[in-house]
């Protein structure tokens, strides 16, 4: 079998779906928050995939109070690392869309305002 393999270059290309792309995405963003908020949904993701690079747009709900900066840039910064490694795309952007706020104060409410 060893003359009969195909030099790299000949091989052919693979490809990787937007959808494939969109759930490591989710599952990066996952693993930067380490949890989901208390009543919260997981972090969800889509991609647009053109010419080789991913653009990603993640939605999260985050604790409050919180540093939301610096747990936006950990999730960018976790999705472009595991999109790159696992999928072998680059990443050219990644939105992170903090889509909820929860406040331990409105837990367990129906959502009111709180004065």
């Amino acid at each position: 079998m060893a003359g009969d393999q195909v030099v790299a270059a000949e091989r052919g290309v693979t490809t990787i779906a937007d959808r494939v792309v969109a759930k490591i995405a989710a599952r990066a963003a996952r693993e930067a928050l380490d949890r989901v908020p208390e009543g919260g949904e997981a972090p969800h993701a889509s991609v647009t995939l053109h010419h080789g690079a991913a653009r990603v747009r993640v939605g999260v709900e985050l604790d409050y109070p919180t540093d939301i900066g610096a747990r936006c840039g950990a999730v960018r910064q976790r999705v472009s690392q595991r999109v790159h490694g696992l999928a072998g795309v680059e990443v050219a952007e990644v939105v992170v869309q903090v889509e909820r706020l929860h406040s331990v104060h409105t837990r367990g409410t129906d959502g009111g305002r709180i004065r």
